[in-house]
């Protein structure tokens, strides 16, 4: 299951999407209201509920800097392996434990969303779904993207890792070699999929060899 809140970082939602799907997983995607706006203000890309097939194949072909095509997408993907669920469908499968997932991961997660799942507000489809993977044990990532951190949302964080999230900011390193956007996108990206146990080659791993990234370049 993926989430997508409104805070800045639309690419690094793509970039999981794009990974999840590579590696064979079928994922339930839900957009929060709030994203759809953020969506639309980083890419110019109107994602809805009627046409969100196309509209999400459009964001997935898009790069971290938003331009179009840069990414192959299989023909018809979205429509074998994704499933889409409308923000405000509180009946919809995810909101109960019943329904199958592996996990949830929040990318981005903004601070509203982190202090409404930490307080188990379940206001709309994302935090139920949140909510609910963590009632079941089941893993939940939190890619937190804001900074500075206020001390309220801090207190929610560690609320959420001792209820069993993985707080993973999105927090880019520079040991892989990064010479692009996309780069560092995908390193946070794969860090969070690394999360959940999902292979993937979205970022050069540390080998223990100083400088190895200058060498590879």
């Amino acid at each position: 299951m993926v989430g997508v809140s409104g805070a800045s970082g639309t690419p690094y939602a793509a970039a999981v999407l794009r990974g999840l799907l590579a590696a064979g997983e079928s994922v339930d995607l839900v957009v929060s209201r709030a994203a759809r706006l953020t969506l639309l203000d980083e890419t110019g890309i109107a994602f809805r509920d009627a046409h969100w097939q196309d509209d999400l194949r459009a964001w997935l072909t898009r790069g971290a800097d938003g331009k179009p095509g840069t990414f192959a997408v299989p023909e018809g993907i979205e429509a074998d392996r994704v499933r889409h669920w409308a923000a405000g469908d509180l009946a919809a499968g995810p909101s109960s434990g019943s329904y199958p997932v592996k996990g949830m991961l929040i990318v981005p997660a903004s601070t509203a969303c982190v202090a409404g799942v930490s307080l188990g507000l379940s206001k709309d489809l994302l935090q139920r779904t949140a909510s609910v993977t963590l009632k079941e044990g089941r893993p939940l990532v939190v890619a937190v993207r804001e900074t500075p951190l206020s001390g309220q949302t801090l207190k929610s964080l560690v609320a959420l890792d001792e209820a069993g999230a993985v707080v993973l900011p999105a927090s880019p390193a520079f040991y892989a070699g990064a010479t692009h956007i996309q780069d560092l996108v995908d390193f946070v990206a794969g860090r969070a999929l690394d999360a959940v146990g999902v292979p993937h080659t979205l970022y050069r791993r540390w080998e223990g060899e100083l400088g190895g990234s200058r060498g590879s370049a």
